[in-house]
């Protein structure tokens, strides 16, 4: 019988009893249907929305030291479920074992930097701005914030911003993808375990209504989004028109330029361990590599050998590199972005379509896919292909593959790979994005860094992580006082 999963609000696990349809959660190497999901209505994002709230006053008042016990706790259980949870990550998402290790040590690292918070929320004083007068800024939570999560990784996104906003002294709610809601569902059982005071975390499972809800509950103050950049503006214009704080990490197109004077051996390994990873299932997949000059022939001959020798299968398999994408939809969409790539006048250099992975026929396979020579000015090198597709453009010079990269709409992470000193810092000062990456794959940020994205990559302010989370969860409050001699008691 398939297991139905329940929210968790309040502190207690309830079946929803509102909810008019469930989908299926379905492990897509092998189309296993390991849960049902149910598309929770508004009317239980409000039953979590009052829980946090009730709690809030509370644990606003709950002194900062003591916030983070329950952190150093689920850092501890997180360590304990390490295997378990990257399993279940494997499972419903599809990436690698190693993969869904990596995930969850990046998630971790965001609990223990955000152990941190009685140093990172503190304010600023100083004395005698006048005579007799001091003034001060100081921190406060917020109230209630949701974060709204993507189903390419289930464990480590919702930790970009879970642990700062509860240290910090807000109280949250997630509302995890539909796709994959079974990571959660544990780390929930962990966060349980803690002991955090009811209400403080809350979990409903979901889909546009539940979202719909987040976006405009009054009381709801705060919202973080990672996804698509049509889904992103989307949230951030509803949810900023209620006058919520949104963070929304939106799309990408992460270009790769090759200089003649790159370690081709790691660049190579390293440009496809970027664009082929997580099925280019991820918003710092490399899409887009540019060749300058000489690099031209010794890169592309590379790149199409270790394309075609990737291994591709189910993740917890021994030696797999690369697991299906998500589902049937985006297999379908992927591959027909790639015959529009063909349409448009490139080489299709490693087809990775319609592949046959023995034992796993019924998967949501596709093979690693470069396609040679796109058009520039094309929809395929415009378009978010998140699937495990590497483009290629040759330009002549290190200022043209600049202006090609600052040409684009996204601007997440671009990336260079050379030996010369000078053209890296020209790149790193003028290439237009977020991250960049000199002889570095398309790699997240650590948790002590900010996660940064320009252009159609980010709507809002403030990024996930590090300090930027600290102050996103927080709002400033500037005191100025005076304490005369003669208006103070005397003792």
């Amino acid at each position: 019988m398939t297991n139905t999963l329940p929210n968790y609000i309040n502190g207690q696990w309830s079946a929803s009893t509102s909810a008019q349809e469930y989908l299926d959660v379905i492990n897509p190497a092998t189309a296993e249907i390991l849960a049902q999901v149910p598309l929770s209505p508004a009317s239980e994002v409000n039953q979590a929305v009052a829980a946090a709230a009730v709690a809030f006053a509370t644990w606003r008042r709950t002194p900062p030291t003591e916030r983070v016990q329950y952190l150093f706790k689920l850092k501890n259980l997180l360590e304990e479920h390490f295997e378990d949870l990257a399993q279940t990550i494997t499972k419903e998402c599809g990436k690698t074992l190693a993969e869904s290790k990596g995930e969850m040590r990046r998630a971790i690292e965001n609990v223990e930097v955000a152990c941190g918070i009685p140093m990172m929320m503190q304010g600023t004083n100083l004395e005698d701005i006048a005579t007799g007068i001091d003034e001060m800024m100081i921190r406060q939570p917020l109230g209630v914030a949701a974060v709204i999560c993507p189903f390419n990784f289930p464990g480590m996104i919702p930790f970009w911003f879970l642990p700062y906003a509860i240290a910090t002294g807000n109280t949250y709610i997630v509302k995890p993808s539909e796709k994959v809601p079974l990571t959660m569902q544990k780390i929930f059982h962990l966060l349980d375990k803690t002991g955090l005071p009811k209400g403080v975390i809350n979990l409903v499972n979901g889909g546009k209504e539940a979202v719909d809800a987040i976006l405009d509950h009054p009381q709801i103050r705060a919202i973080s989004f990672v996804g698509s950049t049509p889904v992103a503006k989307y949230i951030y214009s509803r949810g900023a028109a209620n006058g919520k704080r949104v963070q929304c990490q939106g799309g990408a197109k992460n270009p790769l330029i090759v200089l003649p004077d790159a370690d081709m051996e790691m660049t190579t390994r390293i440009a496809a361990d970027s664009a082929f990873g997580c099925a280019g299932q991820r918003c710092l997949a490399a899409s887009i590599a540019i060749t300058v000059a000489d690099a031209r022939s010794s890169f592309t001959e590379a790149i199409a050998a270790t394309a075609k020798n990737r291994v591709v299968g189910n993740g917890l398999d021994k030696g797999v590199e690369m697991g299906p994408v998500i589902d049937i939809r985006s297999k379908t969409r992927i591959e027909g972005l790639i015959q529009q790539g063909v349409e448009e006048g490139a080489n299709l250099l490693v087809d990775g379509r319609k592949p046959k992975i023995s034992g796993y026929e019924q998967g949501n396979f596709i093979r690693p896919t470069i396609l040679q020579n796109i058009n520039p000015a094309g929809e395929i090198a415009r378009t978010e292909i998140f699937g495990p597709v590497l483009s290629l453009i040759h330009l002549d010079t290190i200022e043209d593959a600049i202006a090609l990269v600052n040409s684009g709409q996204y601007g997440n992470m671009a990336c260079l790979f050379t030996s010369s000193g000078a053209a890296a810092r020209k790149f790193r000062y003028e290439a237009e994005a977020g991250n960049i990456g000199i002889n570095i794959g398309v790699a997240a940020p650590m948790a002590f860094f900010p996660f940064s994205g320009w252009k159609e990559s980010f709507f809002g302010d403030l990024h996930g992580q590090s300090n930027h989370a600290v102050e996103f969860f927080t709002q400033t409050k500037v005191v100025v006082e005076r304490w005369p001699t003669n208006w103070s008691r005397q003792f």
